[in-house]
């Protein structure tokens, strides 16, 4: 048996073990509203830009959407198109999907990448977004293996892809000092605090 076989053997028994396990009506609708809210990084950009109107948490949200698009560039513009993966409901056509079958290829999962990418930032940087951003991220990465959407092994890769670009934005923020520079009025970029 090669890698790859043992690879989907591995892939194709945790997917069945959930569905056999897991699945009922009430999940069916909680999972895909955790799939529906993770689309395109979707609930991360919008907790990107609350976070970048308010001077004290402006450097957080542009971290947090830095590492979403570095996640988006490297996994769904680079690995996706370079794998060419199937999904699982491509490959084993007796399980459908409940929720609309995505197009685009299985390897890694964006919806994890991006999850974990913010959720780390927020983790990095402050516990409180931080702790609930990763129940969140945990359950959007479960939620494409229970739609039955990913492979154990794309969601895997989406994790660790998405904490790399996390890491990786949160060094050059800090080398570059733009942390620190973000924390400032940017529209009052000149002016001095000085009263007189």
């Amino acid at each position: 048996m090669s890698f790859l076989e043992m690879l989907y053997a591995i892939d194709f028994s945790i997917l069945d073990f959930i569905q056999s396990t897991f699945k009922c009506v009430f999940l069916d609708y909680i999972m895909a509203f955790f799939s529906y809210i993770g689309e395109v990084g979707g609930i991360w950009i919008i907790t990107a830009v609350i976070l970048m109107c308010f001077r004290k948490t402006r450097a957080t949200g542009a971290m947090v959407l830095s590492a979403v698009i570095l996640g988006y560039l490297i996994g769904e513009l680079g690995l996706k198109h370079f794998v060419a993966r199937p999904r699982p409901f491509v490959e084993n056509p007796a399980i459908q999907p409940f929720v609309a079958p995505p197009h685009g290829y299985s390897f890694p999962s964006g919806h994890s990448c991006s999850s974990f990418a913010a959720a780390t930032v927020l983790l990095m940087r402050d516990k409180r977004f931080g702790i609930p951003a990763l129940a969140v991220a945990v359950l959007i990465a479960f939620s494409r293996l229970y739609n039955y959407v990913h492979f154990p092994s794309d969601v895997l890769t989406g994790i660790l892809l998405g904490v790399i670009c996390a890491f990786v934005v949160a060094f050059i923020f800090r080398k570059t000092g733009l942390d620190r520079k973000l924390l400032g009025d940017l529209k009052y970029k000149g002016s001095t605090d000085d009263n007189g």
